[in-house]
Formats: C-alpha cells, sequence, structure tokens
C-alpha cells in the first residue's frame, strides 16, 4: 500500500477508484476529503499578474516587490486582521495562497483585475 496518494475527484471513475483505496486501507491510515487547492495554471498567472503590479503601481509613493503585493492583495481578499508585531511594526494574520482552492484563486485574481483595471496596469499575461 502507498504512504501517501492524493486522487482529484473529479469525475465517477476517480470517485470508485478512491472508495477503493479507503477499503484496502489499513485502520491506522488517515482519509482527509478537502476542496482541490490552486492548479499550476493559476500559480504561474497569479505570480505574472504580481510581477505586473509591481513593476507598474506605485502604492503610497512606493513601489512594492510581489511578494509583498500578494500579501496585500490576499489580505484584502480576505478581510485579513492585523496585530502589532513583537518588535514594532504591524502583522497581517493571513492565509498562504498555497493552501487556497480554486475558487478562492478565481475570486483573487478577479480583485487583482479589478485592481489593475483602477490602475491602469496592462498585463503582460494575455489573460490577465
Amino acid at each position: 500500500m502507498i504512504d501517501k496518494q492524493t486522487i482529484n475527484l473529479i469525475d465517477q471513475q476517480r470517485k470508485l477508484y478512491a472508495k477503493q483505496c479507503v477499503d484496502m486501507a489499513p485502520v491506522d491510515f488517515v482519509c482527509i476529503i478537502r476542496k482541490r487547492t490552486r492548479s499550476l495554471d493559476q500559480n504561474s498567472k497569479l505570480w505574472a499578474m504580481l510581477s505586473d503590479v509591481s513593476e507598474q503601481v506605485e502604492w503610497y509613493g512606493r513601489k512594492l516587490s510581489s511578494e509583498d503585493w500578494k500579501h496585500v492583495f490576499t489580505a484584502s481578499l480576505k478581510q485579513m486582521d492585523t496585530v502589532p508585531g513583537i518588535d514594532g511594526g504591524i502583522v497581517v494574520l493571513g492565509q498562504s495562497t498555497s493552501r487556497m482552492n480554486v475558487s478562492e484563486m478565481r475570486d483573487l485574481v478577479e480583485l487583482m483585475n479589478a485592481f489593475g483595471a483602477e490602475h491602469e496596469v496592462k498585463w503582460a499575461a494575455a489573460d490577465g
């Protein structure tokens, strides 16, 4: 038996296979069913869009990195909270994009498209 396996339940055949795997699994195994996380295509599109925004938008007098923009967008999408940092500053309590499911990533891209339209971002990616 395989120690770890991921089965995307995208059709009836894969659902039946997953049921068979559960039936064959030893009693000390764990079965987790959750929404599918972001796709590789979504991740590629995200970083292309973040790069476009970081190159073209000045935010309150500063140019931000792609990583910084990722935090800005995910904080907006998730209505995240902030707390004071240990040594000053502010810390955003948030969610990693790698843990987002497909629909959350879709919402993030939609938010970024709206922001880009407001700030005249010219997307390098075709579907930006």
